[in-house]
């Protein structure tokens, strides 16, 4: 933590050589955790945009997206069960929904578990709305299907200033 509370971290794109670390945070989050091979091959992909948080030298998150064609999918965020509360994934969000821009995206979409109210919380500050569900879509959990629409517009932009203000 930096002065006053504030979380002094980096974040920048993930590489191959975060894939360790980055792996074992997923194993210590998700009970069906993606494998090492899985990061190798979603990096792999020119479509695919991973990024991490890293405070000092350790990795306190990561997330990623995949763009086809004017849909921006987040496939994964997580956030190191000690490092939560600091606003890592609200910059993390930023991030991705700047990237999503410069490649020509122009809505946003993700599954979330029903469980994650703090997610869910995270994304409707990005304009992210349920639209749908996925039946046992986690380990024996619904996922929400959340969308949001037009992010390359003005009424978008305003929302992501206003969200860029709080950090």
């Amino acid at each position: 933590m930096g002065r006053h509370g504030v979380c002094m971290m980096d974040i920048r794109a993930m590489t191959l050589d975060d894939i360790q670390a980055v792996s074992a945070l997923e194993q210590r989050v998700y009970p069906e955790p993606w494998s090492e091979s899985v990061f190798h091959d979603e990096l792999a992909q020119p479509n695919r945009r991973y990024l991490i948080a890293v405070e000092g030298d350790e990795i306190v998150g990561y997330a990623g997206m995949m763009v086809i064609l004017e849909d921006a999918h987040i496939t994964t965020m997580s956030v190191a069960p000690a490092a939560r509360g600091n606003g890592i994934a609200k910059r993390m969000m930023v991030r991705l929904i700047d990237l999503a821009l410069a490649a020509g995206a122009k809505h946003l979409t993700l599954e979330v578990r029903r469980s994650n109210e703090s997610a869910q919380a995270l994304y409707r500050k990005f304009g992210l709305a349920p639209v749908g569900v996925r039946k046992d879509y986690y380990l024996n959990e619904d996922a929400l299907i959340m969308w949001a629409s037009d992010i390359d517009k003005a009424d978008y932009e305003e929302r992501l200033r206003r969200v860029r203000e709080e950090l």
